[in-house]
């Protein structure tokens, strides 16, 4: 297994370990590994190798309070609410709470990941076997940015049709009226539709 060093590392953990179990001199050590005395009076004072952590001591946030922090892991203990939701629900009462702060409270309370609740997957299950030509159809409405309907109609609409035992499928836009009478109509060159499933 390698080591991991920090980027400024001037020893490995084996010239480490023979700093510390040394008998010899500050200087005689320091020419020797080609580091400077103070590098190997930090590593004689120390009882292990390895790095010391770096940051601070106790994580704590630099932009929410300790209040703060307790409304927040209260909040997502009682709501279980994904990320993006608990902060949108949050931010009315605490304002200067932003994504990245709310993700981070949440990692060190060990909260951040949401526990696998029984039947909050739908089960997966295979489609029901079909002779060859039956297409299953499906009608979607179709909607703006901004919420309405789509090329000026309130019933503009998208329609797919596949059929199940090939690659075979259908795509059409238009009026929601009209969409399903053009399935069920044969297309040029192309074997018609036997049975549609809307």
């Amino acid at each position: 297994m390698g080591q991991v060093l920090h980027g400024c590392a001037t020893t490995t953990e084996a010239v480490r370990r023979a700093i510390l179990h040394s008998q010899a001199s500050l200087r005689v050590l320091a020419s020797r590994y080609g580091i400077n005395q103070k590098t190997v009076a930090k590593w004689k004072k120390r009882s292990s190798v390895s790095d010391l952590p770096t940051g601070p001591k106790d994580a704590k946030s630099t932009v929410l309070s300790i209040e703060d922090e307790a409304v927040v892991v209260a909040f997502r203990r009682h709501t279980l609410l994904p990320l993006d939701d608990c902060l949108y629900a949050l931010q009315p009462a605490l304002p200067h709470l932003t994504r990245s702060s709310l993700h981070r409270c949440l990692q060190r309370h060990g909260i951040s990941r949401l526990p696998d609740v029984e039947g909050d997957k739908p089960e997966k299950r295979k489609f029901k076997a079909y002779p060859l030509g039956y297409f299953h159809v499906d009608i979607a409405e179709v909607r703006t940015e901004q919420g309405g309907a789509a090329q000026g109609s309130a019933r503009a609409a998208c329609g797919m049709a596949a059929e199940g035992s090939s690659t075979f499928s259908l795509l059409s836009t238009g009026h929601q009226s009209l969409l399903l009478p053009s399935f069920t109509k044969k297309p040029p060159g192309e074997s018609p539709v036997t049975s549609c499933a809307t």
